[in-house]
């Protein structure tokens, strides 16, 4: 049997031309059932990231703030940002009086169900198929969603349940959407497909946070879950009637498509899939590379997330109505790269024929350690708000060309198994959504910049380290292991 993978990783990018010295045609992108799945799955993956950050916005208008001092913002530590007063819409939405204890509890919730589904949705998608795994885990996610306001009336160990249950729906797409591309993704065209697919989470970000504050304004909270939980059952509607397993299933497909793909993967995907290597898999130095840089990755990621409308607040002095455009810039700009990364990488490999290892490793060099660097010049601009807000921006935007690095490298080195091996890695980058922020707010307890620079250092470090590990180890290849055919010995 042929080998697929060596430590040497010898020159991989032109490896589906060199194979039995053919040359598949490629089949057009243009109105194409592959792009029509990464379309419609950036707007499932928009529906995700929608219904986990909104409650973080939500959660302003849900408490009873009748004891607060100030509507807009709270002292920081530069001179605050006053915002032109709006008239205040009488709303018969309920409040609660809950501690700021049982306030983290309830947004910290989601990730407890979200660790959960990771391995588990990786194994079903492959047993059970990744399109029904993904469409009910969301619609699971959004139905919860829309009884959210129900379950927040019913007490807070209530709306602690929906989320985690929220968390458990979501906690299998990711690795849901991996089985499905490594049926769907020709091996040249991975990095444009999977780029347009999640770049729809950062869509979802960046429109949920200023759109969910202003529902919030002229509606009332509840109409944040109800008008999402809407959306969120259109795109299961779609997803339904237009999305297939593989090309062999699609009847809808062309047949130059489908003979493109499926020839194009022919050589890479395992013909004994029920035969899991489990051992192989967990002693596997790339993928033990991939989850190092996803959890080094995610550290910063989710600080971010979770804490920049507080830092823009505390420090900036940013009124809650600035907060929510300024702290959707970040996301909009790595929007913007991974898509264009995707384009580059693809263009790299392709038509450049650089290894596929080559590209990875310098798209999650430049996607971690330039956020590093640019996070913590942020923690030095004191009160320059147009420069701390530029390298906030450009941090998180150069985040995005990590996508088309270590993000996506399971598909390159076990395509058969990515679902599994994006599951493991996930689970271990949920582990910072848990702990990082509570570190993070752990250390800036009095809110100065000193502290909040120690924050910036600590991700910037572990950013430093993931490069550096996934740069010595990471591979580009399909390793031997997740090729197994009939005749080759087990794990």
């Amino acid at each position: 049997m042929e080998r697929y993978g060596s430590d040497t990783e010898a020159d991989d990018t032109p490896l589906l031309h060199r194979r039995q010295g053919e040359k598949v045609q490629r089949a057009p992108a243009c109105c194409s059932s592959r792009y029509g799945l990464a379309v419609l799955s950036s707007f499932g993956f928009f529906v995700v990231y929608s219904l986990r950050v909104n409650l973080s916005v939500a959660m302003v208008d849900m408490l009873n703030n009748t004891h607060t001092s100030s509507p807009n913002h709270s002292s920081s530590i530069c001179p605050a940002h006053d915002s032109p007063v709006r008239p205040k819409h009488n709303h018969t939405a309920s409040v609660y009086n809950w501690d700021s204890e049982t306030q983290g509890w309830i947004l910290g919730s989601f990730f407890y169900g979200y660790i959960l589904t990771q391995i588990p949705g990786g194994y079903l998608a492959g047993r059970c198929g990744p399109k029904w795994l993904l469409g009910f885990g969301i619609l699971g996610t959004v139905i919860f969603t829309l009884l959210t306001p129900v379950a927040a009336d019913l007490g807070a160990s209530y709306l602690i349940a929906v989320r985690v249950l929220e968390g458990v729906g979501e906690g299998v797409t990711f690795p849901a959407m991996y089985t499905m591309w490594a049926a769907w993704a020709p091996p040249l065209e991975r990095s444009r497909l999977l780029t347009i697919s999640y770049i729809g989470a950062q869509l979802g970000t960046v429109v949920s946070l200023p759109l969910s504050g202003e529902i919030c304004f002229y509606l009332d909270w509840t109409y944040v879950f109800y008008v999402f939980g809407v959306v969120g059952l259109v795109w299961f509607v779609l997803w339904a009637l237009l999305v297939f397993d593989s090309p062999n299933t699609h009847p809808r497909i062309s047949e130059k498509e489908r003979l493109y793909i499926t020839s194009s993967l022919k050589n890479e995907l395992s013909t004994s899939a029920g035969n899991i290597p489990w051992r192989s898999i967990v002693t596997s130095r790339p993928l033990l590379a991939i989850v190092v840089a996803h959890f080094s990755y995610n550290w910063t990621f989710y600080t971010l997330l979770t804490l920049l409308p507080t830092y823009m607040n505390d420090v900036l002095g940013f009124s809650i109505q600035q907060n929510g455009m300024l702290s959707a810039l970040p996301y909009i700009g790595c929007a913007v790269l991974a898509v264009l990364s995707g384009q580059l990488a693809d263009y790299l490999r392709e038509t450049c024929q650089y290894p596929t290892v080559t590209v990875r490793k310098a798209f999650s060099l430049v996607g971690m350690i330039g956020p590093a660097v640019f996070l913590v010049a942020a923690g030095y601009t004191g009160c320059n708000y147009t420069l701390a807000v530029t390298f906030l921006t450009i941090s998180s935007a150069l985040g995005g060309v990590s996508a088309s690095g270590f993000n996506i490298n399971h598909l390159d080195i076990a395509p058969s198994y990515a679902g599994i091996l994006l599951g493991i890695t996930n689970t271990f980058a949920t582990i910072p959504g848990m702990v990082g922020p509570v570190i993070a707010r752990a250390l800036t307890k009095q809110g100065t910049i000193e502290e909040w620079q120690i924050v910036f250092y600590i991700a910037a470090a572990i950013n430093l380290f993931g490069a550096v590990f996934y740069t010595v180890f990471g591979r580009g290849t399909v390793q031997p292991w997740a090729v197994h055919t009939t005749f080759s010995h087990g794990d």
